[in-house]
């Protein structure tokens, strides 16, 4: 991409300077030599440094405009959040799918959005981080496509967003506006002509626009140069992985299908289809020469590819009436109500490389594990996760002690918050730690999207009930780190990436929080010695002395946390293998380690999936 843009950068200065040289000519009424060679250098040079400069300063501006991430890209593309609570059907079976493929990758659950306007089928996945991501279809998709179809769908976004595509592809809109921008110049001189009351002195002006606006289609030429080039493989990629998380290639094979069969297909029509074109999950927008200006490789082969044996019409035949508007009550249907979770020690049997390498994948085992884990979640839970005052008040109930009279002490310091935590404490009491990090992953879309005062709440109330007892546990500080993060967090791109080497200490701190998180005495009964040998198993990873009691303190952890989530993403590979390392030291990750861990990778951005494959109760403590 990178050698494409600056092949365009070089072919529209030297098509400027041609245009600049031209004019400079006709104005020259005493030329010095005849053609270019009698215009000045420095005429050629001032064309090349401005063309440079607005190319530059067009991407900047675009680049900042988009700081806002997926949210601002969706609202560019006329697209609207879907409330939590909403009571619109395909809307929740949307929602509910979006769930259940975060809680099985370990993503922070993305805001979905719905493009109203739309009625062709196509999505697309947005931000800068994968905590700040956001999935958007349009309204086709909803309507056209069955459950299975629509996950499949969901099942490629959620690969850009695992994968690392979406920077790049906010980044591409903001380059791509530079060179195109040209054009856009152009187009406004030739209007100024138009208005021009001195035909002769406004022709120079129209040919310079003319001659800028054809400009302007080679720097479009280039755009979709790039977009192809750059988009293709990383869409069969998509599919593929699609198949992979759901294990049912007829999902995004049908949904493909559709797309062929239906009148429209995937096109877009908003104002920005041209810019965005590189994110939609179909070919978005039509284009001469399709075969090279394609963002999208054709419908023909994504379906051949994910599934050889494709048969449209039998598929056709069999799929059922997909505009079959299901209600809320059959996509909410009823779940068998939660048990508590053994917080017992349970057989890991994985190496720390082998623990590491999960950041970032979606497996149908882990699918299958969220899909289980939601239905031990009672419904009347599921529904208090979707408005903010209740959402609040299950992320509070999850911290209450299990002993009635330190459970009182806690609910007395909440004040007014009291009586509604209580309610929503008789369906959280039976929820054990490995169900946290998902019920709070749940709430987190209504309370990202409270007022002010609300969130500031929900944070009192938290350190109020963690206090309560006078005590805090790792859990209990590693939550309420992750909560306040997650609701004050600002999509941004991310920094230059930093090396373990240059913050030693705060992963020392870190490191220091897990082993004594999972240390338990050793066969010889020592648990100084077992803590030791936690610590130096990280420490060889990272490459950093071994971190002393001293340097695990409450106080520092979240400055390590905040400091750490600049490392660049290969050593923020090493980190999370450091900390495994330590964990599994023993040959064994408990509940407490596994959520904590998954807590921990949180906060870093770091997706982990659910490292449990069960909930059963009886299989967790066997």
């Amino acid at each position: 991409m990178l050698a494409l843009f600056l092949l365009s950068v070089v072919a529209i200065i030297l098509a400027v300077d041609l245009v600049v040289g031209a004019i400079y000519m006709l104005m020259d009424d005493t030329p010095a030599a005849p053609g270019l060679s009698g215009v000045p250098r420095e005429v050629f040079i001032a064309g090349a440094v401005v063309t440079v400069a607005i190319i530059a300063a067009v991407s900047i501006f675009n680049i900042v405009g988009l700081a806002g991430g997926g949210a601002k890209v969706a609202r560019m593309l006329g697209g609207r959040k879907v409330a939590p609570d909403t009571r619109d059907a395909l809307e929740r079976r949307f929602l509910n799918i979006v769930e259940e493929m975060a809680i099985a990758s370990g993503v922070r659950v993305p805001e979905a959005w719905v493009m109203d306007g739309e009625k062709g089928i196509n999505a697309f996945a947005a931000g800068w981080t994968v905590s700040g991501a956001v999935v958007s279809v349009t309204r086709g998709t909803l309507e056209r496509l069955t459950r299975d179809e629509l996950q499949g769908v969901i099942g490629h976004e959620f690969s850009h967003i695992l994968n690392g595509d979406m920077g790049l592809n906010i980044r591409m809109i903001g380059v791509l506006a530079g060179i195109v921008a040209i054009g856009s110049i152009g187009s406004f001189l030739m209007r100024m002509a138009g208005q021009a009351d001195d035909i002769r002195g406004a022709a120079p002006l129209l040919a310079a626009g003319l001659a800028l606006f054809i400009i302007g289609y080679a720097g479009l030429f280039f755009a979709r140069l790039i977009k192809a080039a750059v988009s293709r493989q990383r869409e069969f990629l998509a599919d593929a992985s699609s198949v992979q998380f759901t294990r049912n290639p007829e999902g995004i094979a049908g949904a493909l299908d559709q797309i062929r069969s239906t009148p429209g297909g995937a096109l877009m029509q908003g104002r920005y289809a041209e810019e965005m074109s590189h994110l939609f999950f179909g070919q978005g927008i039509k284009v001469f020469f399709s075969g090279l200006f394609d963002t999208h490789p054709p419908l023909d082969e994504r379906i051949r590819r994910v599934n050889p044996g494709f048969q449209p019409s039998l598929y056709r035949r069999s799929r059922g009436a997909a505009a079959e508007l299901p209600s809320v009550e059959k996509v909410a249907a009823a779940a068998p109500a939660g048990r508590r979770a053994a917080d017992v020690g349970t057989a890991w049997g994985r190496t720390a490389a082998q623990s590491a390498q999960l950041v970032g994948s979606l497996s149908p085992e882990k699918l299958g594990y969220a899909e289980r884990l939601l239905k031990q979640i009672p419904p009347a839970l599921r529904e208090a996760l979707r408005d903010a005052e209740g959402a609040a008040a299950t992320v509070i109930a999850l911290l209450l002690a299990p002993k009635e009279e330190v459970q009182h002490e806690q609910l007395q310091a909440l004040g007014a918050l009291a009586g509604r935590v209580a309610q929503t404490s008789v369906h959280t009491r039976d929820l054990g730690l490995a169900f946290h990090l998902a019920v709070v992953d749940l709430a987190l879309p209504a309370l990202k999207a409270a007022p002010e005062a609300a969130k500031q709440q929900l944070i009192t109330g938290l350190e109020a009930v963690i206090n309560a007892d006078r005590r805090v546990t790792l859990h209990e500080f590693v939550v309420l780190t992750f909560v306040r993060e997650q609701l004050w967090a600002k999509p941004k791109p991310p920094r230059a990436g930093r090396r373990i080497a240059e913050l030693k200490a705060h992963a020392g701190t870190l490191l220091a929080l897990l082993a004594h998180a999972g240390t338990r005495a050793d066969a010889t009964g020592s648990r100084a010695e077992a803590l030791q040998t936690a610590l130096r198993a990280g420490a060889q990873v990272m490459l950093i002395e071994v971190p002393t009691a001293a340097e695990f303190a409450p106080a520092a952890i979240s400055a390590a946390l905040e400091a750490l989530k600049d490392l660049a993403p290969m050593q923020k590979a090493v980190l999370v293998k450091g900390l495994f390392a330590a964990v599994t030291a023993d040959g064994t990750i408990r509940i407490v380690e596994a959520e904590l861990m998954r807590l921990v990778c949180a906060v870093l951005d770091c997706p982990l999936p659910p490292l449990l494959e069960e909930v059963d109760p009886a299989a967790l403590a066997a």
